[in-house]
Parts: structure tokens; C-alpha cells; sequence
């Protein structure tokens, strides 16, 4: 258990001289910052990670919308573009994961994020190969099995993040001290954090670092659609929300599909018919393709605080600067809106 009186002293007095900022996440992965680009389906590619990476922060490359050939394409530009860190983030559910996971270890990947599967089955075989590995957990049970397979650290994700989540629905807030009680290993805060401020505060209940995708998403270097990040950038509070509950529970921005998904769960629609509501591709038609109608626009609820598109480094800085000034001014009125 963390001791947060001291840990709050350490981040305010580091903050206050502007000396390099140090803990087990940034020493873990040799960033300068504790900010964690989040391996996201359609959006992170070699341009988004290494821009990330060269910023100070962690860049990964998300690898579930990638065939094994274009994983390695995205690591070997991504190894040309930074000679910093980066990661790879492995859905252990997805197709083609012997390959996947053959091609991270044949390209000398150093760090890997798991999700999605038991982090048992791959850890020990990646730890192996002198691979950090970080798995993400929705709850307290999660992360002990992740700390009893041997990971590095886990990712504490909350109810409010984009994307697929966990079933219990534990907001940020209450899931990260949780978690921080119930492990050893450093805990990076995910679901709802694209400002520093709210990264200052994850740290304060116990986090050693964060996980930030919707940001990242509205970057210049996401390879999501421009149309995708128009969405996300003017959408509102209550604007997105989770769906698929009998499938996978999936955070999405309300639009046609979301709708015709939300009439069949009404009426009480199998999950046979909702497969086959939900189809092939659909995440790629509408992140990838920009078909903002037809599309499933996986998305967090802090869109609704994200309201321009910036470079990716620049997001990097906003935060810390941001960070610090929290740190220094933790009651100070503050325009959330980034």
C-alpha cells in the first residue's frame, strides 16, 4: 500500500523545482514522463507511437486492427523514427496471435501491453525473451492474477474509457485506489484522464502513471479518419456509451449503429442478432473509413473535454506543463476543456 502523504510531497516538490521527474513507471520504461500513449484500434500506428516516444512519453503501437505483415512494417518505421521507448499493445483474444507475438520478439520489441485475455498464457513466454510486460485490468481480482503471472505493472482501466471494457463498470475514481491496495506492482491509471490535471489526480489516489487514448486519438499523427476526429472533438457530456453488453461491452459515440444496436438490446435482441447488427469491419468503417453513420466510433467519455486536434508531442507537453501546475495549485479554477 501507498504511502500518499509522501507521494503527494514527492510529485509537488519535483513539480516545483523542475528537476527530472522519477518513479517506477518512467524507470520501468525509460521515459522522461509518466504518460502512456494507449494502444488503440485504427488510431496507433508507427507515426502516432513514435511521435509519442520522442516527446518523452510511451508510445505503443496498437496492434488489434493489424495483420502479422503490417504489425511489422508499423515496428520496423517506428524503430527508424525514435530511438526511444515504445511499446506493442496484444489483444491475447485476437486472430493471428502466434504470429503476432513471433514478430514482436524476432523485431527485438522491448515493451509489451496485454489486454483483453489471461495474462498467464503469454507473460512468462514474453518475460522470457527480457520483454516488459503490462496487462490491463478492470478490477482488484485482475490485477492480482496479472501480479501472480509476473507483469511489470498492470493498466487499472476505468468504466469511463473508450473501447472495450470491463463488465463490473468501476469508474476511474474508485477502481485505481482499489487496485493500488491490492498490488505491489505500479499501477497506470486509464479511463477518463486527457489533461494533466486529471493525471495529477489519478496519481494522487495511488497511480504511478497514466494511459491516455482519447487525446491521442484527436492527434495529427492518429491514423484514425479526420471525419472520426471532427466527432470526437465536438462531441458533448452523455454523448457516448457502453454497448454490445451481451457481446463485448464496447464505450462508443452515439450515432445510427449505436442506435439500431440500442433498439435490439431493448427488445431483448440474442446474441446472434446482435453479431449480426454489428457485422464485419465495423470499427474499421467508421475510425478508419470516416462513415460516422454506419461506423462503431470506439471513444471515451473525456471527448467531451477534448475540443481541437493537436500534434501529438504537443499533447505530451500540454499535460505535463499541466501536471505541474496542478501539483503546484491543486485547488486553483481551472478550464478542464484541452
Amino acid at each position: 500500500m501507498h504511502n500518499y502523504l509522501s507521494l503527494n510531497l514527492h510529485i509537488c516538490i519535483l513539480a516545483h523545482l523542475h528537476i527530472m521527474f522519477q518513479n517506477r513507471v518512467t524507470q520501468l520504461f525509460k521515459i522522461d514522463y509518466p504518460i502512456i500513449q494507449a494502444g488503440m484500434i485504427w488510431a496507433s500506428g508507427w507515426k502516432l507511437a513514435s511521435a509519442v516516444s520522442n516527446a518523452g512519453a510511451l508510445g505503443i503501437i496498437g496492434a488489434g486492427s493489424m495483420y502479422p505483415d503490417i504489425l511489422k512494417k508499423h515496428i520496423r518505421k517506428c524503430k527508424a523514427a525514435t530511438h526511444k521507448s515504445f511499446g506493442v499493445n496484444l489483444p491475447l483474444l485476437y486472430p493471428d496471435l502466434d504470429e503476432h507475438i513471433k514478430i514482436i520478439i524476432e523485431e527485438g520489441v522491448s515493451i509489451v501491453f496485454t489486454s483483453a485475455g489471461n495474462p498467464k498464457t503469454w507473460t512468462k513466454h514474453f518475460k522470457d525473451q527480457g520483454i516488459k510486460v503490462v496487462h490491463v485490468i478492470s478490477s482488484s481480482r485482475f490485477a492480482l492474477k496479472a501480479q501472480e503471472a509476473g507483469c511489470d505493472a498492470v493498466v487499472a482501466e476505468g468504466f469511463e474509457a473508450g473501447g472495450h471494457n470491463g463488465r463490473e463498470e468501476t469508474t476511474t475514481i474508485v477502481l485505481i485506489p482499489a487496485v493500488v491496495n491490492a498490488v505491489s506492482i505500479p499501477v497506470i491509471a486509464a479511463g477518463g484522464i486527457a489533461t494533466g490535471r486529471q493525471m495529477f489526480a489519478a496519481m494522487v489516489l495511488g497511480a504511478e502513471g497514466v494511459q491516455v487514448g482519447s487525446r491521442f486519438v484527436a492527434s495529427d499523427e492518429a491514423s484514425s479518419h479526420d471525419n472520426f476526429k471532427q466527432g470526437v472533438i465536438h462531441a458533448a457530456e452523455g454523448d457516448t456509451q457502453l454497448s454490445l453488453k451481451k457481446l463485448t461491452p464496447v464505450r462508443i459515440l452515439k450515432n445510427k449503429f449505436f442506435r439500431l444496436v440500442e433498439e435490439a438490446e431493448k427488445r431483448g435482441a440474442s446474441e446472434d442478432e446482435l453479431k449480426e447488427i454489428l457485422g464485419l469491419a465495423r470499427a474499421k468503417t467508421g475510425m478508419k473509413e470516416g462513415n460516422l453513420d454506419e461506423g462503431e466510433l470506439e471513444i471515451g467519455q473525456v471527448s467531451a473535454l477534448i475540443n481541437d486536434v493537436l500534434p501529438a508531442g504537443k499533447i505530451v507537453q500540454n499535460m505535463w506543463q499541466e501536471f505541474n501546475e496542478a501539483s503546484n495549485n491543486p485547488v486553483k479554477k481551472y478550464n478542464f476543456t484541452t
